[in-house]
């Protein structure tokens, strides 16, 4: 089920990790990068102090396009030729300059996750923009089939499934060879 490219070699670049919200970039990242003893960085965190309020704020008050915008900028900037693991927003990778730089410059690894399991994550908190107000299952639903072909440019696929962060740790680590 897991998907390689043999000329992509994590080695020498940035791993990002895309997906749908709740499919565990941030919390998979971190476990990875401890794993192969490099940075990691959450985009969204980056967005964040960039623009010294929360994510909910900046949707609030400059609405999605001013946040994509901002997303885009702060992961070029992240996707500097170091290596690291770099986890980012739902929406990062739906933008085609965004996507372009991430699957020239970096490896992206997909976080794959069925809508029912993502709603039951994402339920844990309320700090979901897109979310609010609306039923979980339903929106995941309908990101993931606009999504999904999406995610599937990148060249390897993941699956995240109801079991410990450390079984999709293991997955990505088998998947790049290391």
């Amino acid at each position: 089920m897991l998907q390689n490219q043999a000329n992509m070699d994590w080695r020498d670049r940035p791993i990002v990790l895309v997906g749908l919200m709740g499919a565990g970039k941030t919390t998979v990242g971190r476990r990875l990068a401890q794993r192969l003893r490099l940075p990691f960085v959450d985009a969204d965190a980056e967005i964040e102090a960039a623009a010294g309020m929360s994510i909910t704020e900046i949707f609030d008050r400059f609405g999605e396009s001013y946040f994509r915008d901002g997303e885009r900028r702060v992961i070029a900037r992240l996707i500097d030729g170091t290596r690291k693991v770099i986890a980012t927003g739902g929406g990062a990778f739906m933008n085609a300059e965004t996507r372009a730089l991430i699957l020239e410059r970096a490896l992206a690894v997909w976080l794959d996750a069925n809508p029912a399991v993502l709603a039951e994550r994402v339920a844990r908190r309320d700090t979901r923009p897109l979310l609010r107000n609306r039923d979980p299952h339903q929106v995941l639903r309908e990101l993931a089939e606009k999504r999904n072909p999406v995610y599937a440019m990148a060249p390897i696929r993941v699956p995240s499934h109801h079991a410990p962060h450390e079984v999709t740790v293991r997955a990505i680590l088998e998947a790049i060879g290391a």
